[in-house]
């Protein structure tokens, strides 16, 4: 019998582990996941930014576990000699009609703590990234760079090596059988009992709580965010990274320049409807999941209203030169020629009845299972701090 089972082994169900070992090493935890691999999806292929919070209503949960996780996180690569790189970023306003928000973003910042914050001049701007076009921008020196992939697997390493937690792969959830006081996990052909089950399974979070018997009343949308690499070549045109200000509207932060701990330039991403849950390519496609996106009343309602965003994505998606239009409005002098495809991440994006993209972290809780609905960005980033608020709620 298990304290506690763990569905997911990506960045957040592996922090929740090792934070839970280690405040509480009695209790007996494993971690169940699908792939041969941890971390393969969402934190494998995301860009690698450590965030701020300076995007966060504050007093949300994206806010308090940013601000609490950041520090942590900074923290535990510090003591386990993981490269990072706290090279700051510039948002940048590119038309007069951003000057609100952009102000707006920088009183968000000082709310929240963010006090090393500058709003900079388009002189500012083009001395800290010359190849940069903006008229007002905001100088964070807070962001940064890691491989969060290493990060998941060091807290995978210190889960099982310093406090004796159980990992188990290529254990897919298949069924949840709950009992009175307990639940069977049914996983790659094996049982697991267990006293509680958190679900932090990513783009299947809303399925494994179907299966433990729970009604979210929301789905996970997946958008692919598609990206293109700077070639080697030209990667001294940026030098660090450079953010658009974002449509407040859309949970997405906009087409933007990231320089990655391998020292890669890429740019991107956008923010497309996914075919598949799992679906980092075009042309990998699931009849199935895509007519579960398309008929949710939830997503039709998103459609209708921001069909244009919509079919521009789309367009971006399948034309390098709309892409680098797109790029243009931060970096004039980047050429199609510069950019060659790049990789690609899902965003699991919980979308709810009524039409609403979730913009905060969700966790719904009852007695035999925590499921976290939401957590998209920065969820690497407070990843430590989001595990710390898992283990607060397990309560025996």
């Amino acid at each position: 019998m298990y304290d506690v089972t763990i569905i997911g082994g990506g960045i957040v169900g592996l922090a929740t582990a090792m934070q839970l070992k280690k405040s509480r090493p009695k209790l007996k935890i494993a971690v169940l996941e699908k792939e041969k691999t941890l971390a393969s999806h969402q934190t494998g292929n995301n860009s690698g930014v450590i965030h701020s919070g300076l995007y966060y209503k504050p007093g949300s949960l994206k806010a308090t576990n940013c601000l609490n996780g950041y520090k942590k996180l900074i923290d535990f690569c510090d003591r386990e000699n993981i490269p990072c790189d706290l090279c700051g970023k510039i948002v940048v306003a590119t038309c007069p009609n951003e000057h609100p928000y952009l102000e707006k973003l920088y009183q968000r910042g000082l709310e929240n703590g963010l006090t090393k914050n500058k709003k900079i001049t388009a002189e500012e701007i083009s001395q800290l990234e010359p190849n940069i076009t903006g008229l007002a921008g905001i100088w964070v020196p807070y962001a940064g760079i890691v491989d969060f992939k290493v990060v998941a697997n060091r807290y995978a390493d210190v889960f099982t090596e310093q406090f004796g937690g159980e990992i188990f792969k290529e254990h897919c959830v298949t069924a949840i059988n709950r009992k009175n006081s307990h639940s069977e996990v049914i996983a790659g052909g094996a049982a697991f009992e267990t006293k509680l089950i958190i679900n932090t399974a990513g783009l299947y979070c809303d399925r494994v709580a179907q299966i433990g018997g729970v009604n979210p009343d929301m789905r996970i949308i997946p958008f692919r965010g598609e990206y293109y690499k700077l070639a080697e070549n030209k990667r001294e045109m940026i030098k660090n990274l450079v953010y658009p200000v974002p449509d407040p509207a859309f949970p997405f932060l906009g087409v933007h320049y990231t320089r990655r701990i391998t020292g890669e330039m890429e740019a991107g991403p956008n923010a497309v409807l996914a075919y598949r849950r799992e679906g980092y390519k075009k042309s990998d496609i699931s009849a199935g999941e895509l007519c579960g996106t398309l008929f949710w009343p939830g997503f039709m309602k998103v459609m209708r209203k921001h069909w244009r965003m919509g079919l521009g994505e789309l367009h971006r998606s399948y034309s390098k030169s709309a892409f680098t239009r797109s790029l243009q409005k931060l970096s004039p002098t980047v050429q199609k020629s510069d950019l060659t495809r790049g990789g690609s991440g899902v965003r699991a994006q919980a979308c709810t009845r009524d039409g609403r993209l979730v913009d905060d972290f969700y966790i719904v809780q009852d007695n035999l299972m925590i499921n976290v609905l939401n957590a998209p960005s920065p969820a690497a980033t407070a990843s430590l701090a989001i595990g710390e608020t898992i283990a607060g709620m397990v309560i025996f």
